[in-house]
């Protein structure tokens, strides 16, 4: 038994963050205007590495059965600890990558770095939530944080601009997750992912949990930035700064993805064979709007925006499969993209500046003249997108597309590979760029050079793309025990519902 209380442990890496973010908030007040807000960054990193050493203390206390806390609402797992250190980890490379973005040109890095934190306290509690009410409060902590780090380039038109409608538009898609989790309650009795489920067995009004599932899709569904509830990415990845676009396009996304999961495959497994067609649909609407609307762009963030919307398209091909391989497949491929994304806005922050005065494909040309380190990484990255063999991207598509296939889904994987071919053109045509003669008549941007800490954020990022891509091994072996443990967890929970009809028909990996 753990000598510490479980409502201790439960949220150990949400108390870090919470309170590191705060000591920052207390600290930043005390430094002079024109002193460096470095120190504060430093000290934001380093609660970022305690949260993940946090998360992974939380596996002695949850390698058999999952820690349970406040009452049953939070669940420690394989499950929940995956998505925690996955989060830390995208949360570390952001914070290194934008020590010095602010310097020199905003006096509100501070609350930056506190608002960076106080995000991934959100996104952390939505992974190791079970009660939707709970998941709710998460989703408006990690919502509100960066909301307003999308305007953080304060005196831009496009920064305010990208603000207010990510505001606007994610409050609406938030009202259609809160109504969902009323229709379940009023559906089930309950707003418990566990009750959920086991109420559906004996609720007299289906059709009224089919629409809050409904509801609750639509709303993740925002978060995700599938189509068509895509309308706000490419304008806000666009406007928003460079490392807060790298940060919301892969942690928040995972969070949802996480949470997504828990309430299709524990909440609502008996209606598999519904929202299983929804999802087919979403992935497929999501990979061909996403790579035809990037064709289109010559601004990278907003290409890089149409990128994510069909990365969502491919991640959600994984719900299509059987429960335990599509879970492992899509935390696989979530861990992928969120270190070659992430890694490749670490590029266009450090290329680009607080500035932003490289922002089109014709402003990348000749890039790897004067620049061909961070040229080659940022290429890597972007082979890597486009799902080329020895990088993450290849084993992250392969094996979502296996699981599919698995499931009889043979004809999304061929759209899916359609679309992948498609995606190589745009990705091809910026990398064609860089390695191209700069005209001399093109707009030429001074060299910034890379500082210690974002470089070491580029190489962490980029070492994981490529293990994930040669040696994932390690990482797939625990999305698979994720994926089985959740599994194993929701037949114990069938079994407490219903044990006259107590089935476990898991296969548990001899790991």
């Amino acid at each position: 038994m753990p000598s510490l209380s479980p409502n201790i442990i439960g949220l150990l890496p949400e108390y870090i963050l919470t309170i590191t973010g705060v000591l920052i908030m207390l600290a930043e007040p005390c430094i002079k205007p024109s002193s460096s807000r470095k120190p504060l960054g430093w000290l934001a990193i380093l609660g970022t590495i305690a949260a993940g050493v946090a998360s992974g203390y939380q596996t002695l206390f949850a390698s058999d059965h999952p820690l349970r806390a406040f009452s049953n609402t939070i669940q420690v797992d394989t499950f929940s600890i995956f998505f925690h250190l996955l989060i830390a980890a995208v949360v570390l490379v952001t914070l290194l990558g934008s020590m010095d973005y602010f310097e020199g040109n905003a006096s509100h890095a501070g609350e930056y770095f506190a608002l960076v934190l106080f995000g991934a306290t959100g996104m952390m509690l939505m992974t190791c939530s079970v009660e939707l009410l709970m998941v709710f409060i998460g989703l408006e902590i990690s919502s509100i944080s960066t909301y307003i780090m999308a305007g953080m380039r304060k005196g831009q038109g496009t920064a305010s601009e990208a603000s207010i409608k990510y505001f606007l538009l994610g409050s609406f898609a938030t009202a259609f997750f809160l109504y969902g989790i009323a229709l379940a309650f009023g559906a089930t009795g309950s707003t418990s992912i566990a009750a959920i489920a086991a109420g559906l067995a004996a609720t007299k009004t289906p059709l009224l949990a089919l629409m809050a599932l409904a509801m609750i899709i639509i709303g993740l569904g925002f978060k995700v930035s599938a189509a068509p509830f895509h309308v706000w990415t490419p304008d806000v990845y666009q406007g928003a700064p460079a490392p807060v676009v790298g940060l919301m396009s892969t942690a928040p996304k995972a969070a949802a993805f996480a949470v997504l999961l828990r309430i299709t495959f524990s909440g609502f497994p008996g209606m598999q064979h519904r929202w299983s067609v929804l999802m087919w649909v979403l992935a497929a609407l999501s990979m061909t709007v996403g790579n035809l609307g990037a064709l289109l762009q010559r601004d990278v963030k907003r290409m890089l925006a149409y990128s994510s919307i069909a990365h969502a398209g491919y991640l959600l091909v994984a719900f299509t499969a059987f429960p335990q391989e599509g879970i492992a497949a899509a935390c696989f491929y979530t861990a992928t993209y969120a270190a070659m994304n992430v890694g490749a806005f670490a590029v266009i922050t450090q290329v680009s500046g607080f500035n932003e005065s490289t922002r089109s494909i014709e402003d990348y040309t000749g890039l790897a003249l004067k620049r061909p380190v961070i040229s080659a990484v940022f290429a890597f990255f972007l082979l890597s997108l486009i799902g080329i063999p020895f990088t993450g991207g290849f084993f992250g598509k392969f094996y979502v597309f296996s699981a599919a296939i698995g499931a009889g889904h043979v004809w999304l994987a061929v759209i899916g590979l359609f679309n992948s071919g498609v995606a190589c053109f745009y990705y091809l045509r910026l990398l064609a760029a860089i390695y191209s003669r700069k005209q001399a008549a093109a707009h030429d941007v001074q060299p910034r050079s890379v500082s210690v800490p974002a470089a070491i954020g580029l190489t962490l990022a980029a070492l994981a793309t490529l293990i994930l891509g040669i040696l994932p091994g390690n990482v797939l072996e625990m999305a698979q025990y994720a994926g089985t443990s959740t599994m194993i967890e929701n037949a114990r929970q069938q079994c407490a519902a219903h044990p006259d009809n107590c089935q476990l028909q898991v296969k548990v990996d001899s790991h």
